[in-house]
């Protein structure tokens, strides 16, 4: 499906929401501001977005937790349609919808891209973080990164698919669970509510662990079978485990429900530390292991899988001048699913 649009040549600002100084969220920091609409070079494409995910990493760049250079526009869930591409792409047509994700760019030269691990690459650059993201109306992106979005899905539906869902699915990989194996998700939000109907999809039991009593209903709905809290124990050991919470303190507790042999994934750009472990929860081959960013087949592999599913996303829908509050409606667990920035709204 393509979808064709007219943009006035003349125009060379856009509308944006810039980070230029660290603070809580609570002071609202982002500031609608015009800035200039990027110039599309060789092998790049240049979107309109037509929505952006608000994820839980935008808000540890807000809030100083990680720290990119200011100024910056956040946002890395993003999708948008082709009106312009450089020189040297041939992969996407100017009307294509496609995806950008976390991962900018990756250089194709280190030892890590060689071997297939651009998520590791020692020069990658990220969205929303070295480059300015999608909390603004364009954006422009190397062509080998963007993505094509199935078309079972909405734009704003899609959204979260690019970090929450492709994260999501990478962690399910390097958990190693198996399909039929039994899966703990700590903290059900934007990731988790995606990655437990990859895991059904796979025909995996799947217990879900948060405080929220909103999230545990979400769980229910999304097919779990059981839910309580990090502290409560299921019916049985777990053969793999994902945390989601960028809290130490849950890693252990999923530790100590993990099976012999089993494996936790932590997703988690920024996490506080994990207290001492006890041998006796590590013992018997349990392994623990983190997830960092994706690779370009994560992406293609998942959107797949989700666009055959098909994933169902929660969102909560916001304007683009309101991201401050979607992202405090995040911080405060407002919200079930996904925050989205709906630029159509």
């Amino acid at each position: 499906m393509y979808r064709f649009f007219h943009t006035c040549m003349k125009r060379h600002k856009m509308d944006a929401m810039v980070l230029k100084e660290f603070g809580g969220i609570e002071k609202k920091p982002l500031q609608s501001e015009q800035i200039s609409i990027p110039k599309v070079g060789k092998n790049e494409v240049l979107l309109k977005i037509e929505a952006c995910g608000v994820c839980h990493t935008d808000l540890h760049e807000v809030e100083h937790e990680i720290t990119p250079e200011l100024p910056i526009v956040p946002g890395h869930e993003i999708i948008g349609v082709v009106e312009k591409k450089g020189d040297g792409v041939k992969d996407h047509q100017v009307g294509d919808r496609l995806g950008l994700a976390w991962l900018h760019w990756a250089c194709g030269e280190c030892k890590y891209c060689k071997q297939g691990l651009d998520n590791l690459c020692e020069n990658a650059e990220f969205t929303g973080f070295d480059v300015n993201g999608g909390y603004a109306e364009y954006i422009k992106a190397p062509a080998r990164y963007a993505f094509p979005i199935p078309d079972v899905f909405e734009s704003v539906n899609a959204a979260p698919l690019m970090c929450a869902g492709i994260i999501g699915y990478r962690s399910l990989v390097l958990s190693s669970i198996k399909k039929g194996g039994s899966l703990g998700l700590f903290g059900f939000g934007a990731s988790a509510h995606i990655a437990i109907q990859v895991a059904n999809y796979w025909g995996c039991k799947v217990y879900v662990f948060t405080r929220s009593e909103n999230h545990q209903k979400h769980a229910w709905e999304l097919g779990a079978e059981w839910v309580g809290t990090s502290k409560d124990s299921p019916p049985k050991k777990l053969d793999s485990a994902i945390t989601f919470a960028p809290v130490g303190e849950v890693a252990l507790d999923a530790l100590k429900k993990l099976d012999k042999g089993g494996t936790l994934a932590i997703n988690a750009i920024y996490l506080t530390d994990i207290p001492a472990i006890s041998w006796n929860n590590l013992y018997h081959e349990r392994k623990i292991t983190s997830v960092a960013n994706f690779t370009r087949k994560d992406a293609l592999e998942f959107l797949d899988i989700a666009g055959k599913i098909p994933i169902k996303t929660t969102t909560t829908p916001y304007r683009l001048s309101e991201a401050n509050n979607a992202l405090i409606d995040l911080k405060n667990s407002n919200l079930n699913g996904a925050a989205v920035l709906d630029l159509n709204m």
